[in-house]
């Protein structure tokens, strides 16, 4: 143990902890633990959804606090008081971006609830790539990183063929079965030790969009929707209440921006920080390779995508970063920044004229880039019908719903 009276999740729990995880993109979880586990990490990752989740989270976690963290911390709560595992054999795992968003904060809120419940012996593992903490039994090594970032492209990719397959399949549920079924021949193949080089995710993202587009579907007129917002809401379906799947229920096609574009974001600002007020040399060639790297695959899974007419391909990060600059500054970068203003314009160009801005309690800067900048974007795009709804512990799903309903028949106009 620490000075910090941090618990330290060493090698020798490795063998032997489960590590819980709260889930927020679901096809790109589950592939991310499936690689951890491909390098001997036990990974859970939570599914629990329902009201308990939040009442869990407002027992710990003060409700002026932002939505995203009262959810995590209430799921990873929850699980430790189901009575399912050894709280003596078990680790919890959160991400930490060491950014100025309240999110580098929810590892201490969590540290917090723990000793609350005198369980604060249980490892608490943070995963950054800040060099925030260090775990002697919890490493991200190149090989596990390599696989992590082609895992997460590849969920980009099933998410927007599933969406833009899913309205028109002409067998309900095939598309779902086929991310399914892409979610096991991925995983085998990186226990494999493939499909994870450039080379090899250019020739599966082929792949995946043929078996997409082969589907039987029916093309006829859809209500286009996108989808965009705080980053755990906007993926969710425990914080945004199953929205995609409401969405489709309502007869619409749905579009959400990727994980990858914000990864790039992030890791432009990093280079933006460094022109602007200097940093080492060293940071700077880490972080410009890592954005080559990320451009690459997005490059390759937007020409799969364009092979086929009937799908819409997302535009490359370049293309979103230039329409930002026409509304908002670059230095607006809290949390998703000027890219959800992007997002919000990119969707609209794309024919996804019908917008959810998707509003977590407690982000500020959220407010400020999605719904301070819906007036803006709509002076540019006058079809544009953009609707911001509100998630947090008080906020009914029925209203949610109606809301929504409203925007759709405004669209249907």
């Amino acid at each position: 143990m620490e000075n910090t009276g941090r618990v330290e999740f060493t090698r020798e729990m490795k063998k032997e902890y489960t590590i819980l995880t709260p889930n927020m993109a679901p096809i790109h979880f589950e592939l991310i633990k499936n690689v951890l586990e491909s390098f001997g990490y036990k990974i859970e990752l939570l599914r629990t959804t329902g009201r308990e989740i939040v009442d869990e989270g407002l027992k710990y976690v003060h409700n002026d606090t932002c939505y995203p963290a009262l959810l995590s911390i209430g799921q990873l709560m929850h699980a430790l008081h189901s009575g399912r595992y050894d709280l003596h054999k078990v680790a919890l795992i959160m991400t930490q971006t060491g950014g100025g968003c309240r999110a580098s904060n929810y590892i201490h809120l969590l540290r917090k609830a723990l000793r609350k419940d005198g369980l604060d012996f249980i490892p608490v593992i943070s995963l950054n790539l800040s060099g925030l903490e260090s775990n002697s039994g919890f490493k991200i090594t190149l090989p596990l990183l390599r696989r992590a970032i082609a895992a997460l492209t590849y969920g980009d990719l099933l998410m927007l063929l599933k969406n833009q397959v899913k309205p028109y399949e002409t067998t309900p549920g095939a598309s779902d079965q086929l991310v399914r079924d892409w979610i096991l021949r991925l995983t085998k193949l990186f226990e494999e030790n493939r499909a994870f080089t450039q080379r090899e995710v250019h020739a599966y993202f082929d792949e995946i969009t043929r078996s997409f587009a082969e589907l039987p579907q029916e093309r006829g007129p859809k209500t286009r929707v996108g989808i965009v917002g705080e980053i755990y809401v906007k993926y969710s379906p425990l914080a945004n209440n199953g929205l995609e799947e409401f969405l489709f229920q309502q007869g619409c096609e749905v579009m959400t921006p990727g994980i990858v574009g914000f990864m790039i974001f992030k890791v432009d600002n990093r280079l933006e920080d460094i022109r602007l007020y200097g940093g080492s040399s060293a940071k700077k060639q880490v972080c410009t390779l890592l954005k080559w790297y990320f451009t690459k695959f997005e490059a390759d899974l937007i020409a799969a995508v364009k092979k086929y007419p009937q799908f819409v391909a997302p535009s490359p990060y370049s293309h979103l970063k230039e329409l930002a600059g026409k509304v908002i500054g670059y230095g607006c970068k809290m949390g998703e920044g000027w890219l959800l203003t992007a997002e919000m314009m990119e969707l609209i160009e794309n024919g996804y004229e019908n917008v959810v801005c998707t509003q977590p309690f407690g982000c500020l800067p959220n407010h400020i880039v999605g719904k301070g900048m819906i007036r803006k974007v709509k002076s540019l795009y006058p079809r544009a019908n953009i609707v911001p709804i509100d998630y947090d512990p008080s906020a009914t799903k029925v209203n949610q719903e109606n809301r929504i309903k409203l925007m759709l028949a405004v669209a249907g106009e």
